[in-house]
């Protein structure tokens, strides 16, 4: 059997930047054992599998190398993007139905533009585990989904060096770690980790902004914000807080396309 595989990188004007995806074409779902082997194979942070149901609605999942994800950005966007630029040229507006519910992309230009839940984020105790695995503390924490440590500036963030070693037997399935501070070229700055994860540090995460965003919307007073996020790769992202959605917006660039057999 033989499935067509699309790698892109998201969030990004610039090959290999941003944060590579896997995309697989199905006609109907595969077993999720092998769903979750094709993405071991893939090696990388996510593999989005699709399923056409009409003429611009698709059921769409998430599997990282270990786990089936509630949610993914970076693969949603780079989903869409696929679908714009090879499947349905013509069409400016893309629907999803996933484990978050019903998601929507727009083509405006050359951005994507994903309607995402949003997840505010609560003041929360900081586990001893996390905070001995931090070389610099943060001065608050949050948790929604994941855990969100507010630092005093972009440069601690940049500074930060987390002990991935510590972390092995922390179990946040599917949450992760975000570190964020005000920034100096964007409202505010990020980084993401995910302990036991193929990709620790992941490069750039769509998800992780549904908390980010309402949370800097409140402190800046502001509804449109620029965000960085401070991996290796680096990624660009811009964010609107719509009530309880938040709008996700970036670019995509192509890198491969291929196909698979199982």
């Amino acid at each position: 059997m033989k499935i067509p595989i699309y790698q892109v990188d998201a969030f990004t004007s610039e090959r290999f930047g941003g944060n590579p995806a896997a995309i697989c074409l199905l006609d109907d779902w595969l077993d999720d054992s092998v769903m979750l082997n094709i993405a071991k194979e893939n090696n990388l942070a996510e593999t989005a599998f699709l399923v056409p149901f009409s003429e611009n609605q698709f059921y769409l999942r998430w599997f990282t190398p270990e786990i089936e994800m509630d949610l993914c950005g970076h693969a949603t966007l780079a989903s869409a993007f696929v679908i714009f630029h090879y499947l349905k040229p013509n069409y400016d507006i893309v629907h999803f139905r996933t484990k978050s519910g019903k998601l929507t992309v727009n083509r405006s230009g050359e951005y994507l533009i994903m309607d995402l839940p949003s997840r505010p984020a609560e003041p929360a105790e900081l586990p001893k585990i996390i905070s001995s695995a931090l070389n610099i503390q943060p001065i608050k924490t949050f948790k929604a989904r994941d855990y969100l440590l507010l630092y005093d500036d972009e440069q601690s963030i940049r500074n930060l060096k987390v002990d991935e070693t510590i972390l092995k037997s922390i179990n946040l399935n599917p949450g992760g770690i975000i570190v964020t501070a005000q920034g100096q070229n964007a409202d505010f700055v990020s980084r993401f980790f995910t302990p036991g994860a193929a990709v620790f540090e992941d490069p750039v995460t769509g998800s992780a902004h549904c908390s980010l965003a309402p949370f800097w919307a409140e402190r800046l007073g502001k509804g449109k914000l620029k965000a960085l996020q401070l991996s290796k790769r680096g990624g660009k992202l811009q964010c609107e807080l719509m009530g309880d959605r938040v709008a996700v917006s970036g670019q995509v660039v192509p890198y491969l396309i291929g196909h698979i057999e199982v």
